[in-house]
């Protein structure tokens, strides 16, 4: 089966039309697409793993580390009441270990607490926020991600 995330990583066929937004030594953070929900984050392994105990404890401290900035940074959104995050690599085409950082609006819609936050993700590319939008959005979420040290 053909692995998305690989292909998405190599740069072989991207999945979000904007620019990663961390590259490190084992991770690599990059914005889900097609969505309606901007800050919706993938924590992604550069290596294909398709499960948690495949990674190493150095991948798991990198990432603990990665995703305590990810949501530092997006607690400095006014919007954002909480972060959601989750890691199912179920998905047809994306086996590969990846884990999801989403921002939780205060305002967010009853039908989308919880797991049912994927629907965001239910959408076309037609619909969904455009390539200069998002791009726009993580240039400044790295800005961020920066400030932090």
């Amino acid at each position: 089966m053909e692995c998305l995330t690989c292909l998405n990583l190599s740069g072989e066929r991207r999945i979000s039309p904007a620019p990663f937004i961390y590259e490190g030594e084992h991770w690599v953070v990059d914005h889900a697409y097609p969505t309606t929900h901007a800050g919706w984050l993938v924590i992604l392994p550069k290596r294909h793993v398709e499960a948690l105990h495949e990674l190493t404890l150095e991948e798991y401290q990198e990432r603990a580390e990665i995703e305590y900035k990810l949501v530092q940074a997006m607690r400095g959104y006014d919007s954002v009441q909480k972060e959601y995050t989750m890691c199912f690599a179920e998905g047809e085409g994306f086996h590969h270990v990846h884990i999801h950082v989403v921002p939780r609006p205060f305002d967010l819609a009853p039908e989308l607490k919880g797991p049912r936050v994927f629907g965001f993700l239910q959408v076309d590319a037609e619909h969904a926020i455009q390539a200069p939008e998002l791009t726009a959005f993580c240039e400044d979420f790295k800005r961020r991600l920066a400030a932090l040290g």
